[in-house]
C-alpha cells in the first residue's frame, strides 16, 4: 500500500506500517531495502516516486540494521541502476532520476560517514551522469533523523538508578524480582 501508484495521494499511514513491520520484523531491516529497490526501479514513475519516499522514511526511522544495509555497495548499485543508461537509466523518467540524486546528495550532506555513499555519488559525477549536486528542497526531503537515546532512561533519575543497583547487587532473591519489576514497568510506562 505504501507504494500503490493507484493511490493519488501517498499514504502515509501505509509508510509508518511499513516502517513499523521493518522495526518489528526480525528479517525487515535486511529484506525491506530489496522490496524497495524493486518497486523504485519500476517502469511506473508515481510508483518509484513512492519507494523513494519510503525510502527515506525508513532511512530515518528504522534504524541502523536498515541504514547499514542500505549504504552498502550492493544497495547502493540498484540506485545507481536507476540513473546509469547501460541499465534502466534510459528509460526512467527524469523526475525520478532528479528524486534518485536528491536522495544520494542528502545522504552524502547528512551521513558523511557512510563512506560507500559518498564514494558512489561522487562516481557518478566523475561518469558524467551527475552533472551537479541539486538544490535540496525542503518539502520532500526529510530532515536528518533524531539521534537514538545513548544512554539509559534510569540515568535521568538518579534516585531510581541508586535503588536499581541496590536492588541488583543484592544476595535476596526477593530484591532481584523488584529489580526486574521496576525495570519492565520502566520500560512499559516510557514511550519511545
Amino acid at each position: 500500500k505504501a507504494t500503490d501508484p493507484s493511490m493519488s495521494e501517498q499514504d502515509w499511514s501505509a509508510i509508518q506500517n511499513f516502517c513499523e513491520q521493518v522495526n518489528t520484523d526480525p528479517n525487515g531491516p535486511t529484506h525491506a531495502p530489496w522490496l524497495l529497490a524493486h518497486k523504485i526501479q519500476s517502469p511506473q514513475e508515481k510508483e518509484a516516486l513512492y519507494a523513494l519516499t519510503v525510502l527515506e522514511m525508513c532511512m530515518n526511522h528504522c534504524g541502523e540494521k536498515f541504514h547499514s544495509e542500505v549504504a552498502k555497495f550492493r544497495f547502493l548499485n540498484e540506485l545507481i541502476k536507476v540513473l546509469s543508461p547501460k541499465y534502466l537509466g534510459s528509460w526512467a523518467t527524469e523526475k525520478v532520476k532528479g528524486r534518485v540524486i536528491e536522495i544520494l546528495f542528502s545522504w552524502t550532506v547528512w551521513f558523511p560517514e557512510d563512506i560507500k555513499i559518498r564514494d558512489a555519488y561522487q562516481m557518478l559525477k566523475k561518469q558524467g551522469i551527475i552533472k551537479q549536486d541539486p538544490k535540496l528542497p525542503v518539502d520532500k526531503i526529510l530532515p536528518p533523523p533524531s539521534p537514538w537515546p545513548k544512554s539509559s532512561i534510569f540515568d535521568a533519575d538518579e534516585e531510581k538508578s541508586k535503588l536499581l543497583t541496590r536492588l541488583l547487587k543484592s544476595n535476596h532473591p526477593e530484591d532481584l524480582q523488584a529489580a526486574v519489576l521496576k525495570v519492565a514497568v520502566v520500560y512499559v510506562i516510557t514511550p519511545f
